[in-house]
């Protein structure tokens, strides 16, 4: 008499991995420390705090909305934390400290728990907190400072045609910006971490940064076309914002899509725009055409009758 085989049937998902959300936020963590250890370099002690305070309030605002809706409490997760850290990233160093405190209750309750918490958002929690804290408080949030002396970032300096820092300076970080922002050089150490770990995609942060390179080399603002990718928000945004899960396509040719649309629209704000950087702009507009991006590039399902 053979011998019977029994297989156990189990609903979906038939296919699992080994990550789960904390040890994918835990590595965005890791990779965000090259650009947090440079911030506290070249922006000393008030960078820190800036960082510290805005983790503290996602972490904080995450635990008192659950709890406050008697929700599952998910502050374990990580999420909000990587939340606070790119919320920091975003901001001037020298911005008065209850600035990052109103960001992390408007990330994390408006723009993550209105719309249903992890993985619900329609656009990046930090990069709206960071839209909202420029229009409510536009001259705290475009004051920049390094070594405690006020200066223009160099794609500010750029637009208004005068002398801009050197090449060298801005991949290092050794310029006005943004706390995260400024090390280019952190920025793509981090970026190339979760490239290896598979973490992030490679075609949103190549069809982004690629044409940025394009466009603006094309227009020729900058003597070396290095220098748009290396100075403003560029890195930062590519590698850590543009991929997130929730507000980033999952087709490989929509994730191309939205990068090269993020391109576009960073360099049509830096050149012909008021306001001399785009990139979180043009993340959040092209976080609106996500559904659309899937839409059209989601693969036929075989033997589909319409």
């Amino acid at each position: 008499m053979s011998q019977t085989t029994m297989y156990t049937v189990s609903s979906s998902p038939h296919i699992r991995v080994k990550e789960t959300t904390k040890s994918i936020m835990r590595d965005v963590v890791i990779a965000l420390l090259p650009a947090t250890f440079a911030s506290v370099y070249f922006f000393k002690l008030q960078a820190l705090l800036v960082i510290l305070i805005s983790v503290l309030s996602c972490v904080g605002a995450e635990y008192i909305w659950q709890k406050a809706t008697k929700r599952k409490v998910t502050v374990g997760d990580l999420s909000a934390v990587v939340t606070g850290l790119l919320l920091a990233f975003n901001l001037p160093p020298a911005v008065p400290l209850w600035i990052p405190v109103v960001g992390g209750f408007f990330a994390i309750i408006i723009a993550k728990q209105f719309f249903g918490g992890l993985g619900q958002n329609i656009v990046n929690p930090a990069l709206v907190a960071r839209a909202f804290l420029l229009a409510s408080w536009p001259t705290a949030m475009t004051t920049w400072t390094l070594d405690g002396v006020t200066t223009a970032t160099p794609l500010a300096a750029l637009k208004a045609g005068t002398q801009a820092p050197a090449l060298m300076d801005v991949f290092i970080g050794n310029v006005g910006g943004c706390i995260g922002e400024t090390s280019a050089l952190a920025l793509i150490i981090g970026g190339v971490y979760l490239l290896a770990k598979r973490v992030i995609d490679w075609r949103i942060p190549v069809s982004f940064i690629g044409t940025t390179l394009v466009i603006t080399a094309f227009a020729g603002r900058a003597g070396n076309p290095l220098y748009e990718l290396f100075a403003g928000g560029l890195m930062l945004g590519a590698f850590f914002m543009a991929t997130d899960y929730a507000t980033s396509p999952i087709t490989p040719i929509g994730r191309l899509i939205f990068g090269v649309g993020c391109g576009v629209i960073t360099s049509v704000i830096r050149i012909l725009g008021g306001y001399p950087e785009g990139v979180s702009y043009s993340i959040l507009i092209m976080n609106l055409f996500v559904p659309l991006i899937e839409r059209w590039t989601t693969p036929k399902i075989f033997g589909k009758v319409k």
